[in-house]
């Protein structure tokens, strides 16, 4: 390189490259190399750290577990896994080595026996080795070769395979819904199956942890009989179903129920869920629950009321009303409680006016409270009494009467 007063040249098997003169310091362009220069190492760092992360293209054959224990009189299945890795879809012939004499063992796809498998690529299959296992073998030890082969390669998976007598103890329990939703109102009924992997008979208890005063109890899937132990027979499952019943004062929201399924020393767990929506629940009543009151003919009478809400939500626009005798003038005030938190009372003023048609005696008066889905009623005893002054004019006209009578009989008596 030759650096000139207008410019510089960079000579390369004898031709000249030319470029127009740049005016920059000196020390830029050894900047500008040292940045492509970084630039440049950390891409073939990535690239080569992706490129270690992938494995090579081609076409696997696996299984979770090749080494496991099966007991003699079962039938166990192992799941299988062909998996294509960037190469394109072939045809793998699917065959077996090592069987045992008078074991059955099958290879299944999608539920049915197969005898080849095309994965797509970057796409898996998913296979199970089926081994029916007689009874009466004796406890010993075998390997089972799974092959796959193409004309462009060949796969071996060998999976060994131990006999037991019997295997230990294994419980499983699995929710078909382990999430419910309802009011504190609700019975939530959760149907469980309850399967033993062991190769014995047992006895398991079941046990359900709630939150307090809540009722857990367990019933037979299809029964009522409340029980607290199911027994199982070996590779057999139970269902059961857990009955739930919060208290009616139970919190809106989620809440956790733990259930534990235990045999021989062997436990299975898990966990439901419980959302409960909040409701509210009104009551109406007399002060200290009163449900009686007075009140004359034509006349109006003022009896309070407390309105409460015992549930979990909010009580909005609660509406008022009654029903009444014919004639009768009953109204609230106010007629309508916009707002009611939970647990919280609301005093109304009850208005009654008696007809004037209505007879001494008592008459029942029914009062309504409306919030949306809910409501509360209640019957009010009504004891009509009339007026003091028909009273007094009463006496003073049988006393009138009276007075007549008696001069009546004094005048025309003496005749």
């Amino acid at each position: 390189m030759k650096l000139h007063t207008a410019g510089y040249s960079l000579s390369v098997r004898r031709h000249s490259l030319f470029f127009p003169p740049i005016e920059r310091p000196n020390n830029t362009m050894p900047r500008i190399s040292a940045l492509w220069v970084t630039a440049l190492c950390a891409l073939c760092l990535q690239t080569a750290a992706l490129a270690a992360d992938t494995p090579p293209a081609s076409i696997y054959l696996s299984t979770d577990y090749p080494s496991l224990t099966l007991q003699a009189g079962q039938t166990s299945t192992v799941s299988l896994q062909l998996r294509n890795q960037s190469t394109p879809p072939e045809r793998l012939t699917l065959s077996m080595a090592g069987v045992p004499k008078d074991w059955k063992a099958t290879l299944l796809g999608g539920g049915r026996p197969v005898e080849s498998a095309m994965p797509a690529s970057n796409d898996s299959l998913s296979l199970q080795l089926r081994l029916d296992i007689p009874k009466n073998d004796a406890k010993s030890q075998h390997t089972i070769t799974v092959h796959a082969d193409s004309s462009l390669r060949h796969l071996s998976l060998p999976i060994d395979v131990t006999l037991a007598t019997q295997l230990p103890a294994q419980l499983s329990v699995k929710p078909e819904l382990p999430q419910l939703t309802g009011s504190a109102s609700t019975s939530f009924d959760y149907q469980l199956t309850v399967k033993n992997e062991s190769g014995q008979d047992v006895l398991a208890s079941l046990a359900a942890q709630a939150p307090q005063y809540f009722d857990a109890t367990f019933t037979e899937g299809y029964g009522t009989q409340q029980i607290s132990a199911v027994p199982i027979k070996a590779g057999e499952s139970k269902t059961v179903k857990l009955h739930v019943r919060p208290p009616i004062s139970a919190a809106s929201g989620e809440h956790d129920i733990q259930v534990q399924v235990a045999a021989d020393g062997v436990k299975a767990a898990t966990t439901l869920k419980l959302d409960i929506t909040g409701q509210p629940a009104l009551t109406l009543a007399g002060r200290d629950g009163l449900m009686s009151t007075q009140a004359q003919i034509d006349h109006a009478s003022t009896m309070p009321l407390e309105l409460r809400n015992t549930g979990t939500a909010v009580a909005q626009d609660i509406a008022l009303d009654s029903t009444a005798p014919s004639g009768w003038k009953v109204n609230f005030e106010p007629a309508q409680v916009a707002h009611l938190e939970p647990g919280k009372t609301a005093e109304v003023q009850l208005h009654i006016t008696p007809s004037t048609q209505s007879l001494a005696g008592d008459y029942m008066v029914k009062l309504h409270a409306r919030s949306g889905g809910q409501s509360a009623d209640g019957d009010l005893r009504v004891s009509v009494t009339t007026s003091s002054l028909w009273g007094i004019t009463g006496a003073v006209l049988i006393a009138i009467a009276l007075l007549v009578l008696i001069g009546a009989i004094a005048r025309y008596g003496r005749r």
